[in-house]
């Protein structure tokens, strides 16, 4: 027994963040090599449009650099003000989006639970998991800064070793959200009991707007677009020279960029970036190891029960009962696993957000000057038409295409149950559809107003939007069906998927259709009728048919289309 004793190996040491994230690159190493059908196509789709996305938005960027260059005087301060409002932005995203996927990759995680029985080290689960959700929240940011970031270093011919420059910088410009939404996501987790993930996240959406609504005014854009509004030219260079927020990382990014490029000392923005980084990535250590394992037990706790429960249930019955029973409960089902899913409701804080500068970017147009006509009012509201129908197909991406793939494992009791198809789609179709409706009404409607616009073009948009939005859903829900993904742990990375790509590509040609179809037709009436022209109601008759009929087919066929791929998957 004691030679035994002697000759026991020793414990195996901790695993360090390393091995935490070695089964995650194994995993998706796994599915690089194992190739199915249709990856090849989806390869060459997914390249192809990022290619062009790339090639678009770089030429665009470059010739609004090189006209910036042109000016001798405030050419460097139109660009640094120009990359800090853009930063700016991507930063409120990524706060917003590492606090959300810092929900989930921390707390609610399928596999938390053996990483907390096991012997792994505080410091090495913190360090993983803020590897893991720096990479979810920042991909897209860090993609669509690729051809901006390349279009300054090549305006201002930044040279090869500007690559590296560029890497230094905004490695902690995407760590500082990430490692600030992860402690922000651990202290609320640790003030509400339970899994209230609904008071949670509504404690972060109130946040999330206030800080928004913050940060775009501090930034005053509005005032640069006007600069008949200083008292002198000196007065708008001042304003242009001196940092909007100047304890922000944006602007510390592009006084680094544009110092760099311009030939200047660079290094002390450089090292407030990595300082702020390295403090709270410190901070976020030392509270994930004090507090870490009380808060993950506590969002295991079941949610309370509250006394109006028994009240809210029957109640919402009454309301439903003109759908019938079949119908009733499918619905009812569906807002049930939409209320339950927190990485659903974590969506709300996004569509708030967006929702927001949308509204305010429509609010703080400069459209009271001496130059902007009772004609130029009146057509704003056709290109506002085709941005609002951008924000509902992102909705759309974010809450109806995932439908389906939220059945997951309870899909074999559809295809055992006698339950028809076609009215599970109905369901789905219609709990998403509907709250899109009455959002895209009220977002246009409220355009609208602020615009004060003509009764004529209030109802083409009305009508335009409205009839934009079921088409919209139908799309969605039908790429949905063609791309399912039952095992995704986290709904909020099911429109990232090629699916929801290709809807996202579908959706920008449908909303570019009707906004022509109908826009062009009612803008020529506007115009005729503002210089005074002869005007033929007849001529709009046809292009409103043809946009409704786009609509409707929009709706129908893929429809169908999902609910024969239905039927095929419980015949299989």
């Amino acid at each position: 027994m004691p030679d035994a004793v002697a000759n026991a190996t020793p414990m195996a040491a901790a695993p360090g963040a390393l091995a935490l994230l070695r089964p995650k690159w194994q995993m998706a190493r796994n599915r690089t090599r194992h190739h199915q059908q249709g990856d090849l196509r989806r390869i060459v789709v997914v390249s192809t449009v990022a290619l062009g996305f790339w090639s678009v938005a770089f030429m665009l960027a470059l010739k609004l650099l090189r006209y910036f260059r042109s000016a001798e005087d405030i050419g460097a301060l139109l660009a640094s003000k120009l990359l800090a409002m853009i930063l700016l932005s991507f930063g409120s995203i990524l706060l917003l989006s590492n606090t959300i996927a810092a929900l989930s990759n921390f707390f609610l995680s399928r596999d938390l639970d053996q990483l907390a029985a096991a012997p792994v080290g505080s410091g090495a689960l913190y360090r993983a998991r803020l590897t893991e959700t720096a990479m979810h929240s920042s991909w897209m940011v860090a993609l669509l800064l690729v051809p901006l970031v390349g279009a300054y270093g090549v305006a201002y011919r930044g040279g090869f070793d500007f690559v590296f420059f560029a890497l230094a910088v905004f490695v902690p410009f995407l760590l500082i959200p990430a490692a600030l939404g992860s402690g922000v996501t651990l202290l609320l987790v640790n003030v509400f009991p339970a899994r209230r993930t609904r008071d949670l996240l509504s404690v972060i959406a109130a946040m999330a707007v206030a800080g928004l609504v913050l940060l775009f005014r501090a930034a005053r854009p509005e005032q640069l677009a006007r600069p008949e509004g200083f008292a002198n030219f000196m007065q708008f260079v001042a304003a242009l020279d001196t940092p909007s927020s100047p304890w922000l990382p944006s602007e510390w990014v592009s006084e680094a960029v544009v110092k760099y490029l311009s030939g200047k000392a660079a290094w002390q923005p450089l090292v407030r970036l990595w300082a702020v980084a390295g403090v709270l990535v410190g901070i976020g250590h030392v509270l994930y190891a004090r507090g870490w394992r009380r808060a993950y037990s506590m969002a295991q706790e079941g949610a309370t029960k509250r006394g109006t429960a028994r009240t809210q249930r029957p109640l919402l019955d009454r309301a439903l009962a003109f759908l019938g029973p079949m119908r009733r409960e499918l619905v009812l089902k569906e807002l049930r696993v939409f209320s339950r899913d927190s990485t659903q409701w974590s969506q709300l804080v996004l569509l708030a957000v967006l929702l927001v500068v949308y509204v305010a970017n429509v609010r703080y147009l400069p459209l009271n000057g001496s130059g902007v006509t009772v004609l130029l009012r009146n057509l704003i509201p056709f290109l506002n038409l085709a941005l609002a129908g951008f924000v509902l197909a992102s909705i759309a991406a974010r809450f109806v295409f995932p439908s389906v793939s939220l059945e997951g494992r309870a899909l074999w009791l559809l295809r055992s149950s006698p339950l028809p198809v076609r009215e599970l789609l109905w369901a789905k179709f219609w709990v998403g559809a509907i709250p899109l409706l009455f959002l895209a009404l009220v977002l246009v409607g409220a355009t609208n107003l602020m615009l004060k616009v003509q009764p004529f073009v209030h109802v083409v948009s009305l009508v335009s939007i409205a009839a934009l939005v079921f088409p919209l859903a139908g799309l969605a829900l039908g790429y949905g069906t063609f791309y399912p993904q039952f095992d995704s742990e986290n709904a909020a990375q099911i429109p990232t998927s090629f699916g929801g790509l290709m809807f996202m590509i579908t959706a920008v040609g449908l909303i570019g259709a009707v906004a022509y179809l109908a826009g062009r037709p009612a803008a020529r009436w506007i115009v005729a009728e503002h210089f005074g022209r002869a005007r033929d109601p007849m001529e709009m008759v046809v292009p409103f048919a043809v946009a409704l009929a786009v609509c409707a087919a929009g709706t129908v066929i893929p429809l169908t289309l999902a609910r024969q791929r239905l039927e095929q998957l419980e015949r299989a």
